[in-house]
């Protein structure tokens, strides 16, 4: 009986002995320094363990990055009726004027000597390159500048490009937050600094570096002259807005375009109050506020689908991690029964042979 026993493990043990290098050259290959079994087994648990927590925290922040994309995207439609009225009277006005010289301080260009660059950005990390892409367009804007001889002063909206940019030589004449979720507070606080600034004859030029929304996957750093503005071109520009929905229980993007607002009809027997170049200089405050705000708002955008895009790549690599690491303690854990079984056969054959 005792020798039946033997000859069926002895069976046994040369069937998995043939397939035994061959699962460990795979393991080694898999991941080289890897614990095997012989004490270390508790390690390997561990440190998949490890990852299945990091894998939920991750997949965690890109649903509330998520939730917040579209909290910013109910932003940008509550503004769009204020926009659009806006848009219309400036349109109206302009048409009403004619082709009257029409002198005001924020329409009147200037020689350049001095510009005041402001840059968009994050106050945090765990978004990808939204951040650097944006810094990187400023050094590249600033060098631009410097090489035509105008000399150039910061101001940052964000932590992050603050932090950097103050360790450099180009001063930061003002930084703000970056909050979340930007509201009309915050936009005005910027554009009176930046009005009072130009007004006053400290800077001849306001250029804003901001992040515009592409995709989920894909934004561009862009930059825009804010002041002087141009008479013959406010009035032309149309609005985009990017909303996220949910397919097939995947994220995707929707495009909404609209057209430039139609210009306000004012009758030609209309009398005004104010001479409508006054109103005019009354409105484009208003107006820059409005952008500065959809600016804000569109990179905040921009960052939220930066870090939905990051996290998503982290959680779907922590997966693969989690599947290989298994895949090497199984594997492992087969070889360390694979010994122990031709310990047991060398033992038993030893034990007949005496």
């Amino acid at each position: 009986m005792a020798g039946k026993i033997i000859l069926a493990l002895a069976l046994l043990v040369a069937n998995v002995a043939a397939f035994a290098p061959s699962v460990l050259r795979t393991n080694q290959g898999v991941q080289r320094g890897t614990p095997l079994m012989g004490g270390k087994e508790n390690e390997l648990r561990t440190r998949i363990a490890s990852v299945g927590n990091t894998q939920k925290i991750t997949e965690a922040m890109r649903l509330v990055a998520a939730a917040k994309v579209r909290r910013a995207q109910q932003a940008v439609l509550a503004t769009r009726p204020f926009s659009e009225t806006l848009q219309s009277v400036f349109g109206g006005l302009i048409q009403r004027l004619g082709n009257e010289d029409v002198d005001l301080p924020l329409l009147t260009s200037r020689e350049v000597s001095k510009v005041t660059l402001v840059i968009f950005s994050g106050d945090r990390g765990l978004c990808g390159g939204y951040n650097s892409y944006g810094i990187k367009k400023t050094e590249a804007r600033i060098q631009e500048l410097k090489a035509q001889g105008v000399e150039v002063e910061l101001v940052t909206v964000g932590k992050k490009p603050a932090q950097w940019f103050k360790k450099r030589e180009t001063p930061v004449v003002k930084d703000f937050v970056m909050g979340q979720a930007p509201n009309t507070e915050e936009a005005s606080a910027i554009s009176e600094f930046l009005l009072s600034s130009y007004l006053a004859g400290e800077t001849d030029s306001v250029e804003i570096i901001y992040t515009k929304f592409v995709s989920l996957i894909s934004s561009s750093p862009e930059i825009r002259t804010m002041l002087p503005l141009s008479p013959r071109g406010i009035e032309m520009e149309g609005d985009e807005l990017f909303q996220l929905t949910t397919k097939g229980g995947q994220f995707a993007v929707e495009k909404d375009g609209k057209e430039a607002a139609e210009p306000a009809k004012f009758p030609k027997d209309m009398v005004f109050e104010q001479d409508p170049a006054q109103i005019l200089n009354a409105i484009l405050p208003l107006y820059i506020n409005g952008q500065v705000l959809r600016m804000l708002q569109e990179s905040v955008a921009s960052e939220l689908a930066a870090r939905m895009t990051a996290m998503g790549a982290a959680s779907d690599n922590a997966k693969q991690l989690k599947t290989d690491l298994n895949r090497v303690y199984n594997r492992a854990r087969q070889a360390s029964v694979t010994a122990e079984i031709l310990e047991i056969v060398a033992g038993a054959e030893a034990a007949n042979q005496g």
